[in-house]
């Protein structure tokens, strides 16, 4: 079973990204043929600064191989260093009716939030699909919003091989069990956006203020409290083990515990789970260009796959 997943490079990364997304990611490597991309032509549709982007690369790339992705077991590349996939993306759009895409929501949604009407925004679905489609993979792991873009991708598959006869198979989307949503400083869902994130490998010292600062609700050390109702508990059972949420779980309802003790085990739970990743990931930043092997090498295994999928499609519409 070959299964695809990507992640655009558009900032530092947090905790949200990690349940959400990275975890998962790492997850499949037990799972099956797993391909993972930095998906950085994406990002150029809301990023905007060159220094930006080629850090934000690094970063992603960094994060991902100090929390455990093995590049023997993940193919694992930068999505630029794949031109076959543009091609692809052109073979597949002259199959793309305009009405579904459309009809996709992430057009829309982005465009209400401010970003530009632009062309490389509209057709960002047909990327995506040959991003889904060139590795031939059978499964595509996504949360229920974006969904929609596997099937987009299934679509368009379908489309050339009514058309051109049989090149593409036809991925399935395994929708990943839903991660209850992580919540940020303030309460709401951790996101960049909201500016409410606490970062993978962000300053210690800044990360413990920060947690210091998350929003909860005005009872007293002394009142009995509901941990199914605490922002503060969801983030804290997120990063600590069974064992300990239970325990802190029956703290809450005796009464007795502050807010500030709370804080200060998660805290303690995410130095926990992610000061080890840190030391790992400060050796590979040891290694300026080992990122950039790893990178190289995840392509070169990706382009065998890709150059045969964009082959098929060439010698199907008559190019070859």
């Amino acid at each position: 079973m070959r299964v695809l997943s990507g992640i655009q490079p558009s900032g530092k990364l947090h905790l949200g990204n990690y349940f959400g997304m990275m975890k998962p990611a790492l997850d499949l490597q037990d799972q099956g043929e797993a391909f993972l991309f930095i998906a950085d032509y994406h990002a150029l549709t809301s990023v905007r600064d060159a220094v930006a982007l080629r850090a934000d690369v690094r970063d992603v790339a960094l994060d991902f191989l100090a929390c455990g992705l093995d590049p023997e077991r993940t193919v694992f590349y930068r999505q630029s260093d794949i031109p076959e996939i543009h091609e692809l993306a052109w073979l597949l759009s002259i199959v793309a009716p305009m009405g579904l895409l459309e009809r996709c929501h992430s057009y829309k949604d982005k465009v209400a939030r401010g970003l530009p009407a632009s062309h490389g925004l509209f057709a960002y679905p047909v990327l995506m699909a040959a991003d889904i489609l060139a590795v031939q993979s059978d499964i595509v792991p996504v949360g229920q919003d974006q969904k929609q873009h596997v099937e987009v991708a299934r679509d368009l598959a379908l489309k050339f091989n009514q058309r051109f006869g049989q090149t593409f198979r036809i991925p399935e989307p395994a929708i990943r069990a839903e991660v209850a949503v992580v919540p940020g400083l303030d309460g709401q869902k951790m996101s960049k956006s909201y500016n409410n994130t606490i970062e993978l490998f962000g300053d210690p010292a800044a990360t413990r203020k920060a947690i210091q600062r998350m929003v909860t609700d005005s009872k007293t050390v002394a009142e009995p409290k509901d941990p199914s109702a605490c922002k503060l508990f969801a983030l804290y059972s997120l990063l600590a083990d069974a064992p300990a949420r239970e325990a802190m779980a029956a703290r809450y309802r005796a009464g007795g515990l502050g807010y500030g003790d709370v804080k200060q085990a998660l805290f303690e739970a995410y130095g926990a789970v992610f000061e080890p990743f840190r030391r790992r990931r400060a050796e590979l930043e040891r290694d300026p260009g080992g990122v950039e092997r790893v990178l190289q090498r995840g392509a070169a295994r990706a382009r065998t796959e890709i150059h045969a999928t964009l082959k098929a499609a060439r010698r199907a519409v008559g190019l070859e």
